[in-house]
């Protein structure tokens, strides 16, 4: 959960598109730059510099990996069960399962 004060710099940070989706992604999975740049059509700067607003805001952890890092959602702003697409911040909740579906154009290729 996420003291009082963060909530808003929280909340500010999921204002945005691009980061919402980085989100809703990183709720499945953790994933290099690389990897969600390539999920999500956003440059790697892009998606570099939402991962550092995001990360601020204690709403995405980085994990060293050798030589890079992955990126997930903390375990603490995981809903419940586990594997849910579910973003809890102790304000609020984001339920990811009953938001709009992603168009067809943002779609990464599989």
């Amino acid at each position: 959960m996420i003291a009082e004060d963060q909530w808003i710099t929280a909340l500010k940070a999921l204002a945005d598109r691009s980061r919402l989706r980085i989100v809703r992604t990183l709720l499945d999975q953790a994933l290099t730059v690389n990897d969600l740049s390539e999920r999500l059509r956003i440059s790697q700067y892009n998606v570099s510099k939402h991962l550092r607003i995001l990360r601020e805001a204690g709403l995405v952890e980085a994990t060293k990996m050798a030589n890079r890092r992955e990126y997930a959602i903390p375990s603490q702003h995981r809903g419940q069960p586990a594997g849910t697409p579910i973003l809890d911040l102790g304000c609020c909740v984001f339920r990811f399962d009953e938001m709009p579906a992603i168009p067809q154009h943002e779609r990464a290729v599989a």
